[in-house]
């Protein structure tokens, strides 16, 4: 049983992207593309969703700076 537990777990685990990375990735690509309200929203996410992500202290600053830009 133990097995047949750990085995699910590990399925269920393999499946699980990096979320916070994936936003992160998704919010630079759109920083590129000049859509700064959309890059805005995924940073804040990542700091809001996942604030011990090592993505959380970059979504920040980029934050920052693009509310600074305004």
């Amino acid at each position: 049983m133990r097995r047949f537990l750990a085995a699910c777990l590990l399925l269920l685990l393999a499946g699980c992207g990096d979320k916070a990375k994936d936003l992160y990735d998704t919010a630079q690509l759109e920083e590129k593309q000049n859509n700064r309200p959309h890059a805005t929203k995924l940073y804040r996410q990542i700091v809001e969703e996942h604030p011990d992500s090592p993505y959380a202290n970059p979504a920040k600053t980029r934050l920052a700076e693009l509310e600074k830009a305004r």
